[in-house]
């Protein structure tokens, strides 16, 4: 799933301003490994500073014997472990048992105002004990940009988990990207233009007025 939302970065990149969004390449040259491997990145730290917002986008440079996994689920982020998460979104797909790796890009985009998770699932949550995960408060910013927008953008009920300070609402992560609504920065059309309805209405209009005027010719 995750290449379609490349394509989805690339346009939103197109069409968002330049000053409203960003692009953050996590780990930045050290990319997103575990620290027992090539990186030494405290990616917690890397967060902090930063501000993320709605539409900005998380850039995974990483290889095929990583993964990226996204929650909203405290517990899940806390135990390494995506198992029962049924909300949870695997964003790539890692191969530990893979002798040669390969280097991949992912793109995530922010899609929910509040704490989201990000974690390595693989050895069993190994990478993620070993330091490969991170945590963002993302707030509204500008909001998402219609390219990332779905037919849904209602927020999800709130209800914290009782006795967990840092814990969020367990809340239903949608498919954003199965079913993409391709709009442009501007719904409405530009003025000047008649709509195939709106001509459509007047011409019934005009075609009823004649009928009714040969009638009343026909009566006279």
């Amino acid at each position: 799933m995750w290449f379609l939302v490349f394509g989805l970065f690339v346009v939103s990149r197109l069409s968002g301003s330049a000053e409203a969004y960003k692009n953050y390449t996590v780990g930045d040259s050290l990319g997103w490994y575990d620290t027992l491997e090539k990186s030494s990145v405290n990616y917690q730290k890397w967060v902090s500073g930063k501000t993320f917002s709605l539409g900005d986008f998380l850039i995974f440079n990483t290889d095929t014997n990583h993964s990226v996994i996204q929650t909203y689920n405290f517990t899940t982020y806390k135990r390494c472990n995506y198992d029962d998460d049924d909300n949870a979104t695997q964003w790539s797909y890692g191969d530990p048992s893979a002798t040669s790796p390969q280097p991949t890009t992912v793109p995530v985009p922010l899609m929910k105002v509040g704490m989201t998770y990000f974690f390595s699932g693989d050895y069993d949550g190994e990478q993620c004990r070993n330091g490969q995960r991170f945590r963002v408060n993302v707030t509204y910013g500008q909001g998402l940009p219609p390219s990332l927008k779905t037919p849904d953008d209602s927020p999800a009920p709130v209800s914290p988990q009782s006795g967990d300070d840092d814990a969020v609402p367990d809340t239903l992560v949608p498919a954003y990207f199965d079913n993409p609504r391709n709009v442009s920065d501007e719904d409405s059309e530009p003025s000047g233009s008649v709509s195939l309805a709106a001509f459509s209405r007047f011409f019934g209009a005009c075609s009823y007025g004649v009928l009714v005027v040969l009638g009343l010719a026909c009566i006279i």
